[in-house]
C-alpha cells in the first residue's frame, strides 16, 4: 500500500471520495461513545467492592497506634496508612503525608503552599515573583497546566523523547532564577506512555537550578499501573538525589485513584522534612485530618504493598485488551498510509498518537460529528497550543471492549479524512 503523500491527485480525489463515504455511513449510526478521559471501567470498579464492606457496624476502627479513626485528629495519616503509600512511592514512611483522595488536590495546595509561604528561608512567596515560569513537559498532563496557569504561572514547553524531557534544554532554562518547578510523570507519562530513562532521572536529581526554591513536583501517578509482568522500571528520585545533596528537590505525588475508587481513594505526598515543614504549616490551619476510616478501609483490603501489587495485576487483565484493541486497529488501518506515529505503552492509562500535522483538531471534530468524544486537540500542550496540530490523546480503558472497537474505527476513517482533506487542499 502506499502512502497518501505519494499518491497522485487522481487517487488521492477516489481516495477521499471512498473514505467520506465510509465516514457518512459511520454517521448515519448514531453512534454515542466517550473516550475523552482516563476513567476506569465498571469492570475495573467492581474489582474494589469488597472494600466497602470491610468496616461493618462491629468492626474495629482503631488504627494501630491506637488512634480512633471515627474521630478528628491525625493530621498526616494514620500509621499503617502511610507504610502502605510509602512502599508505593518508594520512600520512607516519615516522608509521607496521607491525605484526602485527590493526588491532584495535593499538587494544588502544594503551588499554593509555595504561592503565600517562601519555600526557602530568605527566598520570596512564589506570588512575590512576577515573572515566575513553570516548566511543561510536552506532550502533558492538561490538570498541571491547569493549576499552573490558575497561579499565573508563564508556562514553559519542554519536548518529551522516548527518555523523558529534553535535559539539555531543562538544565538551560532552569538558569534563569524566575523559573521554580517542573511538572514530571515519570512513568507511563500521561499521554505519552513513556518511562523516564536512567539518565535522565539522575540529570533532574542532579539539577542546580538558580532558583533555590525551584521544585520538582514528582507526579508518580502509574507507579504501577503494568499492562503484564514485564513492565517499565525507574530509579527511585529520592535515592539519586540523596547522591547528589538535593534531597529537598523533589516532592512527589500518588494515589489509589486508579487502584480502587476516583474520588473515594487515597492520596499522599512524599518530601523532605524541611518541605514538609513547609507545607505541613499551611495543612494544620486547613484540616484537623483527612478520612481516616477510608485510610484503615485501604489497608485492611489490600494488607500490604505485596496486596495491592497483586490488585493491580487484576486490572492489567481488564486494560490489556482494550489496549490491544488500540495498537492492532491503528497498526492494521493507519501504519502504511505515512498519516500517524504512536506509542505502544507498557502501562498507564493513554495511548498517544500523531496525526498529520495540522489535522488534530479535524480529526477530532469528526470524530465528534460521527458519535466519537475524544479529549480537545492541544489540551496536552500549554494553553492548549499545539504548534504542530497533530497531537491526539486516546483513553481506552472506559469503554466496552465492543464499543471500544467501533470507536477506533471511526477514529481510523476520521484520521484517513483529515489527512486526505489536508494533503488535497
Amino acid at each position: 500500500m502506499m502512502q497518501y503523500i505519494e499518491y497522485t491527485p487522481e487517487q488521492r480525489e477516489a481516495e477521499l471520495a471512498s473514505v467520506r463515504q465510509k465516514y457518512e455511513e459511520i454517521k448515519s449510526m448514531g453512534l454515542k461513545l466517550n473516550m475523552a478521559r482516563g476513567v476506569p471501567s465498571v469492570d475495573q470498579l467492581k474489582l474494589s467492592l469488597p472494600i466497602l464492606d470491610i468496616l461493618h457496624m462491629d468492626a474495629d476502627c482503631t488504627a494501630e497506634d491506637g488512634t480512633d479513626c471515627r474521630n478528628y485528629g491525625v493530621m498526616d495519616g494514620i500509621p499503617e496508612c502511610k507504610r502502605l503509600m510509602a512502599d508505593m512511592l518508594g520512600v520512607k514512611p516519615e516522608m509521607v503525608m496521607v491525605g484526602g483522595n485527590s493526588s491532584l488536590n495535593m499538587m494544588f495546595d502544594t503551588i499554593s503552599c509555595f504561592m503565600n509561604t517562601p519555600v526557602v528561608p530568605g527566598t520570596p512567596a512564589w506570588s512575590l515573583v512576577p515573572d515566575r515560569k513553570f516548566l511543561c513537559p510536552v506532550p502533558g498532563y492538561d490538570r498541571h497546566f491547569g493549576v499552573t496557569e490558575y497561579f499565573g504561572f508563564e508556562m514553559i514547553p519542554v519536548p518529551m523523547d522516548e527518555n523523558g524531557p529534553d535535559m539539555d534544554i531543562v538544565e538551560e532554562l532552569v538558569k534563569d532564577p524566575s523559573v521554580k518547578g517542573i511538572w514530571c510523570v515519570p512513568k507511563y507519562s500521561n499521554p505519552s506512555g513513556i518511562s523516564y530513562s536512567d539518565e535522565v532521572v539522575r540529570r533532574i536529581a542532579a539539577l542546580q537550578p538558580a532558583a533555590k526554591d525551584f521544585r520538582v513536583m514528582w507526579d508518580n501517578a502509574y507507579c504501577i499501573h503494568d499492562l503484564s509482568d514485564e513492565g517499565d522500571e525507574i530509579l527511585n528520585i529520592f535515592e539519586e538525589c540523596e547522591k547528589t545533596g538535593n534531597i529537598d528537590l523533589v516532592i512527589e505525588f500518588g494515589s489509589t485513584s486508579k487502584i480502587t475508587f476516583p474520588g473515594s481513594g487515597v492520596a499522599a505526598m512524599a518530601a523532605s522534612e524541611n518541605n514538609m515543614k513547609v507545607i505541613k504549616n499551611k495543612y494544620k490551619f486547613q484540616t484537623i485530618g483527612y478520612d481516616k476510616l477510608n485510610m484503615l478501609r485501604h489497608v485492611r483490603f489490600f494488607g500490604d504493598f505485596e496486596g495491592m501489587k497483586a490488585h493491580m495485576k487484576k486490572h492489567a487483565e481488564v486494560l490489556r485488551p482494550r489496549f490491544e484493541i488500540v495498537i492492532n486497529k491503528l497498526a492494521e488501518n493507519l501504519d502504511e498510509l505515512g498519516v500517524i506515529r504512536y506509542n505502544r505503552p507498557r502501562g498507564g492509562y493513554f495511548v498517544c498518537v500523531d496525526v498529520l500535522d495540522g489535522t488534530a483538531k479535524r480529526v477530532v471534530e469528526l470524530c465528534k460529528e460521527a458519535g466519537v468524544n475524544l479529549t480537545g486537540a492541544g489540551a496536552t500542550y500549554p494553553y492548549g497550543n499545539d504548534p504542530h496540530d497533530s497531537n491526539i490523546r486516546i483513553a481506552p480503558s472506559f469503554p466496552t471492549l465492543e464499543d471500544l472497537s467501533k470507536a477506533m474505527d471511526v477514529f481510523c476513517v476520521c484520521t484517513r479524512l483529515a489527512a486526505l482533506e489536508k494533503l488535497s487542499a
